[in-house]
């Protein structure tokens, strides 16, 4: 019609109905953008927008073309249009009254909406990223606490086995002297023995001996502290009273000797390199007590013995600490975030299930049979993808079970079943699952400890194939043992890093992919199942991880 040719150079779509609803006007926006317009009742029930009707048995409300059709004033609304291809698209729709006509506008705001999703996902990648530099910073505090225990204990240790390994008091001072010099930096490092209100030089490291002993005594202020037992750290221009200035001040550090109520005598460390000391305060406290014990020689071997192992006992304790804690948070913050997931998920789900079956019954009443047919299938689509999302959130909440601190009955094939119900993104249309599950009784175990283990050496395996590849995993029950043998086809572990992979903090993955405390996490849940995990590899061919755990 020649009057509504004003609407033919729109970029908008529009479309004009008259009085009776008829479509009496397309301009060729909207049929470039609606190919497949046939009908409006068709296009109709195609079109869709977020609202909340209080009439559910009328159908046709849930469509925005209705309700801008029905609609006594203007109209307005964001809807969304499914093509024929299944595509959806998103339009500003206007709904303007005009005399006998109704004219709508379509404007697309496709692009506009897709950007508002890529700038919600970006916060929440940027939150994602924020939550992990804090707990990157969390880490790095645990790994410098460690590293500086470490550090501790293995200077206390070296120094106690140097002591162990000799029972003449110059060998043993001078190997004390030696190791705290190298630790402050010191030029000068030297044991005076005391003698009554002043001390006597007994050992030097850094300067030749002198000929004679020479005595020394110090300011009062530093006598006193000397006396309550105290490590007297200054920034000073002399060694000692009445000695020789220095051209510059240098760090002094004078640590007593005690045995029981008595001052045996002092170790001073000279140092050009000023810093606080706060840690090394401990490990000066902790030397000066083993040279306390070395000088009292009836008690030292065996007290230096008993030391040492304490000494690696606490090496090793704070290293199974460490792969516990970091499991433990680890654990702890996954069942938090399933039990949040799962509980923000079975909400809407719960409601699209609600509606699935109410359209259910509605498709009866629906005397188009073409309509009918495709609303059916849709309907038992949706249904089908109800039931899978329920199936995942039951596996996760499963998977975690962190309630579950007792033991427990379990049978392990399920187990592993539940894990790759979990990982199934990993595999899916890549990694074949061959399952070569035996006959084999219910065990008493951890459940989720166990899963950690099958996930970590799944996830593991479906990394280290690259393209297409299989996965294979078997279950038998020989001897009172249960044997779980997880085999891949992926590129395999060099035969010189086999013997490190159970290590904390060796990964071969690139740096920012893998931590190197998996497989170490692995190890502590097996051999708390008093099991053994081994693993055979070869370059080229894959790996097998045997996981064995005796049933009592």
């Amino acid at each position: 019609m020649k009057k509504f040719d004003i609407f033919r150079q729109f970029r908008d779509a529009v479309i004009i109905l008259n009085k009776k609803n008829e479509v009496v006007y397309r301009n060729h926006t909207f049929k470039r953008w609606f190919k497949g317009f046939e009908n409006l009742k068709k296009f109709s029930h195609n079109t869709g927008f977020d609202i909340c009707p209080l009439d559910a048995e009328n159908i046709e409300i849930y469509s925005p073309i209705y309700h801008a059709i029905n609609s006594k004033e203007n109209f307005f609304a964001r809807i969304s249009y499914q093509s024929e291809l299944n595509r959806i698209f998103y339009y500003d729709l206007q709904s303007i009254k005009r005399g006998h006509y109704t004219i709508i506008f379509f404007t697309d705001v496709s692009a506009q909406n897709k950007l508002n999703d890529v700038y919600k996902e970006n916060l929440k990648l940027k939150e994602k990223y924020e939550q992990l530099l804090e707990e990157n910073k969390d880490l790095q505090k645990i790994k410098q606490k460690a590293q500086s225990q470490a550090i501790r204990i293995a200077l206390i240790n070296k120094v106690s086995n140097n002591i162990r390994e000799s029972i003449d008091l110059s060998q043993i001072v001078q190997s004390a002297l030696k190791e705290l010099a190298v630790m402050f930096s010191s030029f000068k490092a030297y044991y005076a023995k005391s003698e009554g209100d002043s001390f006597s030089i007994k050992e030097i490291y850094g300067e030749k001996k002198p000929k004679a002993d020479k005595k020394i005594h110090f300011d009062s202020k530093t006598t006193e502290t000397i006396a309550r037992k105290e490590i007297a750290v200054s920034n000073s221009l002399v060694e000692y009273a009445d000695a020789k200035p220095f051209k510059q001040t240098v760090l002094r550090i004078i640590i007593p000797i005690h045995h029981l109520q008595n001052l045996m005598g002092v170790i001073v460390l000279l140092s050009y390199q000023k810093r606080e000391l706060n840690e090394e305060i401990e490990i000066l406290e902790a030397i000066s007590t083993q040279l306390s014990n070395a000088i009292t020689r009836a008690e030292l071997y065996q007290k230096n013995i008993q030391t040492v192992k304490e000494l690696k006992n606490t090496l090793k304790e704070l290293k199974e600490t460490q792969i516990q804690l970091i499991n433990s948070e680890k654990m702890a913050s996954l069942g938090q975030l399933v039990a949040g997931v799962a509980h923000e998920i079975n909400t809407p789900v719960a409601s699209i299930k609600s509606n699935n079956g109410i359209v259910a019954k509605l498709l009866d009443s629906i005397e188009n049979d073409e309509l009918k047919e495709m609303l059916t299938d849709i309907n038992q689509i949706d249904k089908e993808a109800v039931n899978r999302i329920s199936n995942i959130v039951t596996s996760l909440k499963k998977f975690v079970r962190l309630d579950e601190a007792e033991l427990q009955e379990a049978d392990i094939n399920k187990e592993l079943d539940l894990t790759l119900e979990l990982i199934r993104h990993e595999t899916k249309n890549r990694i074949e699952v061959i399952k070569n599950y035996g006959e084999i009784p219910t065990i008493k175990c951890f459940p989720n400890m166990l899963n950690q283990v099958f996930t970590n050496i799944l996830i593991n395996a479906c990394q280290a194939i690259e393209g297409n590849g299989k996965i294979t995993i078997s279950t038998e029950f020989v001897n009172n043992k249960l044997i779980i043998k997880i085999k891949d086809t992926g590129k395999g572990i060099p035969q010189n890093q086999l013997s490190k992979i159970f290590t904390a903090g060796f990964t071969t993955k690139s740096a920012g992919v893998g931590t190197g405390l998996g497989l170490a996490i692995c190890s502590k849940i097996i051999e708390k199942h008093k099991g053994e995990i081994i693993v055979n590899s070869k370059v080229g061919e894959g790996s097998e991880f045997i996981i064995t755990i005796c049933s009592e």
